[in-house]
């Protein structure tokens, strides 16, 4: 791709009222959804195994409480909203990286795979984002996404 095709679909998600989202704003936003998802996971397990859990498991329906269901509430949060709840709480949104418009569902099961990869060498693939110039983690180049919220408003205080 020439230089010039490459500005030009950077610019066409840059506008004067979004922002990249970086990398603090979004830990915060994965707390939040990791919060959120330990209160619907944490309460299911001993439920659904008794509270003998922690001596035995069903290993199936263990990968999906622990997994899948994590799974199902990021990407169906994205597909339907554009964001999870943590990200929703500070303002930012999933979008495609060349057009500013609401990703593919492939596209975004993509960024959830993308997660998993991210994570293993120590989390590096998230720890990108501060670096980058469009704050992508490996999730988001690999999905062709990026973060985006709204900039703060300037807020001026005047004595009265």
């Amino acid at each position: 791709m020439s230089k010039a095709m490459e500005t030009e679909q950077v610019e066409k998600t840059e506008r004067d009222d979004l922002e990249y989202a970086g990398f603090w704003i979004r830990a915060w936003a994965f707390l939040i959804d990791g919060f959120l998802i330990a209160l619907i996971t944490t309460p299911l397990s001993p439920i659904m195994f008794g509270f003998a859990y922690i001596a035995t498991t069903d290993l199936l329906l263990d990968f999906l409480i622990s997994s899948l269901l994590p799974a199902a509430y990021v990407i169906l949060f994205w597909v339907f909203n554009g964001a999870t709840p943590g990200k929703m709480a500070i303002s930012a949104k999933v979008v495609d990286a060349v057009t500013g418009e609401h990703p593919t569902t492939p596209r975004l099961i993509a960024r959830y795979v993308g997660y998993l990869l991210s994570m293993l060498p120590l989390g590096l693939g998230f720890i990108w984002i501060a670096f980058d110039k469009r704050k992508q983690g490996w999730h988001d180049k690999l999905s062709g996404t990026v973060v985006v919220r709204k900039k703060p408003e300037n807020v001026v205080f005047s004595r009265q």
